[in-house]
């Protein structure tokens, strides 16, 4: 195997690495350094956990410490992620390095970014959204950025970051070297490198897709409402550090609180919480003061925990290519690990989706089947042969060759037209109402309605005539009614 020191790096890089036991470079690492020492743009593509924050870190280090104003900014999507990357870089740097370093994220203090900046770093590690805000400011300047990372390029773009990694760009002028690092490369990724890179030279090792040997996978088909009996049974299975994979920032606090009753310490961990928060429980979590990390795909990209064993699907993820992220944060740097995972049966659809991802040839054999087998299905009839009147008209055609006389018609029409009237007759029958009561006209009764105002000194009555007029009555003479004035 080769080792760094063919690389001609500077003595102080050359202990540094010594010093955290740096000894043989990664596939990633061997193939990158040289084409960035050159000087080259780079589209670098590789499995989680292979080593590719230091096969960018080391040589851009290394041109840092041979020019004197030279700068490089890091675009990073999480600030977990950009943290990690700022401690690899420190201890790159070695105690007592000329060249300070800066975190731009959000979650943090701007007052205490603006007096870092007045120290005038030369390494800027950050998330777009705090550096946009920072431009805006115009409290830094990038006139002397040389050399542009962009680490998890899919994931920003996932996040939306497409628009203010543009906006950054427009600050950074004159000649300057990119790298462009991601575990996947899409279209859109092509696209923007196209853009943006110069003749960038395209490293790949292995298949993106494809999960590390060294993880052996276990998979538990249950009920959601079990999940929380059989996830404590597998927490107390099982030894060494366990990071639970929850889908929202609610499950990750509701599921501490579950472990917390059954005597299982435990720490959420989320975009939700503060960055103080974050940093605390990432730190007790590195130093072993705990377990059982909680969190959703905030801690799925770049986090490198040696110590992780074991890596429990609570929920599957919301992407289905988080998933090989996910349990990538075990078996690190060529160490063994577990990743187990809890199926429902609303999750099936996601399921497939994920083995689709792990396995692409299945699926490509899947659908090749499913075409052989409906075309299997299909039985045609060659002598079979189609009218072509039948075809374009759904009327019945009769037969030519067959006579029919003239009244054998004429009587079949009329047996058809009998034959619907007594259909209909007897339909209409059945919603007719029976009348009880039969209505002559002679033996109609005349209705007489007679009205009284009640609460009244002087009573009114009133009778209804056959002309439908109220007529007043008179009460000495009931029976008569009161003739009418006529003026002659």
């Amino acid at each position: 195997m080769s080792k760094f020191s063919k690389f001609n790096l500077s003595d102080t890089l050359n202990n540094s690495l010594k010093s955290i036991n740096f000894i043989t470079p990664t596939p990633i690492q061997e193939k990158s350094i040289p084409i960035i020492l050159d000087g080259n743009d780079i589209l670098g593509s590789a499995q989680t956990g292979t080593g590719k924050t230091a096969a960018y870190a080391i040589p851009i280090i290394d041109l840092l410490l041979k020019s004197k104003k030279s700068s490089v900014l890091i675009l990073i999507p999480t600030r977990e992620l950009a943290k990690q990357v700022l401690d690899v870089v420190h201890s790159l740097l070695g105690f007592k390095s000329s060249i300070s370093s800066i975190s731009l994220i959000g979650g943090e203090s701007m007052s205490k970014q603006l007096s870092q900046l007045k120290r005038k770093p030369r390494i800027f590690v950050g998330t777009p959204g705090r550096i946009n805000d920072h431009l805006r400011r115009g409290s830094v300047n990038f006139k002397d950025v040389k050399y542009l990372i962009l680490d998890e390029t899919d994931r920003m773009l996932d996040m939306g970051f497409e628009v203010q990694i543009k906006d950054i760009l427009k600050h950074i002028k004159g000649e300057k070297q990119i790298l462009m690092f991601s575990a996947t490369i899409p279209k859109n990724i092509i696209k923007l490198s196209s853009k943006y890179l110069n003749d960038p030279i395209r490293v790949s090792i292995g298949d993106s897709n494809i999960v590390a040997e060294n993880i052996t996978q276990e998979i538990i088909e249950l009920k959601s409402d079990e999940k929380l009996l059989e996830v404590v049974n597998q927490i107390n299975k099982r030894n060494g550090s366990i990071l639970v994979f929850v889908k929202t920032k609610y499950g990750t606090e509701k599921l501490a609180k579950s472990l917390s009753k059954n005597k299982i310490k435990s720490f959420p961990l989320h975009g939700g919480l503060r960055q103080s928060k974050r940093n605390t429980v990432m730190k007790k979590f590195r130093e072993m003061k705990f377990r059982v990390l909680i969190a959703t795909d905030v801690a799925a990209r770049g986090l490198d925990v040696p110590h992780i064993e074991h890596v429990i699907n609570y929920d599957l993820p919301q992407l289905a290519e988080d998933f090989i992220h996910r349990i990538g944060r075990t078996a690190r740097a060529g160490s063994k690990g577990v990743a187990l995972t809890f199926v429902t049966k609303g999750d099936f659809v996601k399921w497939k989706e994920i083995q689709n991802i792990l396995n692409p040839s299945n699926k490509n054999k899947s659908k090749n089947s499913s075409n052989k087998n409906s075309f299997k299905n299909k039985k045609f009839n060659k002598t079979k042969s189609f009218d072509k009147k039948k075809r374009s008209s759904g009327k019945k055609v009769f037969n030519k060759n067959k006579k029919y006389e003239k009244d054998q018609r004429l009587s079949y029409s009329s047996e058809k037209k009998e034959d619907k009237q007594s259909n209909n007759d007897s339909y209409k029958s059945k919603f007719r109402k029976k009348s009880k009561f039969k209505s002559n006209k002679n033996t109609k009764e005349k209705k007489n309605f007679e009205k009284v105002s009640s609460g009244s000194n002087h009573r009114k009555d009133y009778k209804l005539s056959k002309k439908r007029k109220f007529v007043k009555k008179n009460n000495n003479s009931p029976n008569k009614p009161r003739k009418r004035r006529v003026n002659k």
